[in-house]
């Protein structure tokens, strides 16, 4: 039996589920029937559209656009802010549904997830009545609804699921994508950007199909090792393991799913300085300290990979936990398109335990504190819990790194 593989996606999530609430709190109006977005700030006009109704995308307005944008092509668009902790409560209880058909479940974000059907296929007459009847239970039980994806690799299956939507499923079998996939626009393509799909362009490639049958020489000539990760997904190959995370997964730890892929270096360190603090604060909270930690990269194909080290001794510094996951990122990226990247710690132990030091760690502790009276870790831990306390009394936002502020961010009297 082949494996078969579903990719549940919700549609516009954040604007359903902020419907959904309003809806229950006694709100007449569906904001989902209506030209509405959700993200950014009226009255400054800054921000990007999060999230986006049916009307609004008639009137061409994008996901990722900025808002001002948005109001210049609808002058009576309805705004509202996004509510991240509301959010995480609906996808908590969409994940909960869905393993209570099989915990093999991998989730990619917020608001979609692959899950392997194999291992319950015997209990429907086809993967299809099991997609129907999951989309349909989403639909009554939450009030939301989702596109299902059906294939035997999870590029096709979230290929399918980017069909007609809403509330739709849809199957990409291997011996349909010439059929289904391949007289699409290569811009449909996933991965296919903007600049990838004007060199494709100039090189007379239009659709799918026409980059399924190219040279992959040819195309990594003109897009490197890009070129033949499309030729790759247009001729439907792509991953098939469905990976879940384990419930007893012993260690603390922290992932994020960007809202755009990590390029570079540069943003790749951001994205880790805040894994880093979470990490960092959680186990102070538990009061433990690590002495290994994982860096963990899903790119843009779907595939995982990660690196570990020790730490030694054990810490639970942001700092120090920062310079580890930033040396490990360094020997393990290839490169390629980022779409997730996780830190997590093991081998914890009370941070009150005794430090076991080898004859090395013992004779670096002499030279550093040789060098500097006032050990560096002393200050590092000083300053977390200060931070520790400061957010625990005003909130996570309260304390923002200087790195974590965007160009535009910027004071107002400053910019004129």
């Amino acid at each position: 039996m082949r494996r078969i593989i579903f990719h549940i996606d919700v549609n516009s999530a954040y604007l359903s589920w902020t419907a959904i609430e309003y809806l229950k709190r006694g709100d007449e109006e569906d904001i989902r029937d209506i030209p509405c977005i959700i993200g950014g700030d009226r009255k400054s006009r800054h921000g990007v559209v999060l999230a986006k109704s049916i009307p609004a995308k008639a009137y061409g307005i994008r996901t990722g656009e900025p808002v001002v944008s948005a109001i210049k092509k609808c002058p009576t668009l309805r705004m509202e802010p996004p509510d991240h902790k509301m959010y995480a409560r609906y996808s908590r209880n969409l994940m909960d549904l869905l393993r209570s058909y099989t915990p093999d479940i991998e989730q990619l974000s917020i608001d979609e997830c692959f899950l392997d059907f194999t291992g319950i296929a015997h209990r429907f007459a086809t993967p299809i009545d099991a997609a129907f009847e999951i989309k349909n239970r989403i639909r009554e039980e939450f009030g939301f609804t989702v596109n299902i994806g059906i294939s035997t690799n999870k590029l096709l299956a979230k290929m399918a699921s980017d069909f007609e939507k809403p509330d739709r499923v849809h199957t990409l079998f291997p011996e349909e994508i010439e059929e289904k996939m391949w007289p699409l626009s290569v811009s449909e393509l996933y991965m296919a950007g903007k600049a990838s799909v004007e060199v494709l362009k100039k090189l007379e490639i239009r659709t799918i199909g026409e980059l399924a049958h190219a040279d992959p020489d040819y195309l990594e000539i003109h897009l490197k090792s890009h070129g033949r990760l499309l030729w790759e997904f247009a001729n439907g190959q792509g991953d098939d393991v469905v990976r879940s995370e384990g419930e007893e997964a012993k260690g603390i730890g922290n992932s994020t799913t960007l809202s755009e892929d990590v390029e570079t270096e540069e943003e790749a360190r951001k994205v880790l300085l805040m894994l880093s603090e979470s990490v960092g604060g959680r186990l102070r909270k538990a009061g433990k300290k690590a002495g290994s930690i994982t860096v963990e990269i899903r790119y843009a194909t779907f595939q995982n990979v990660s690196h570990q080290m020790q730490i030694s001794p054990p810490t639970q510094s942001d700092s120090i936990l920062y310079q580890k996951a930033c040396v490990l990122f360094h020997e393990l990226w290839n490169g390629m398109p980022i779409r997730l990247l996780g830190i997590r710690t093991a081998k914890l132990e009370e941070e009150s335990a005794p430090q076991q030091m080898n004859l090395f760690d013992y004779l670096e502790t002499i030279r550093e504190t040789q060098k500097q009276p006032k050990r560096k870790d002393e200050k590092h831990q000083k300053l977390d819990q200060a931070l520790d306390q400061i957010r625990k009394k005003f909130g996570d936002d309260a304390v923002m790194r200087a790195a974590f502020l965007k160009k535009e961010e910027k004071d107002p009297k400053e910019q004129g």
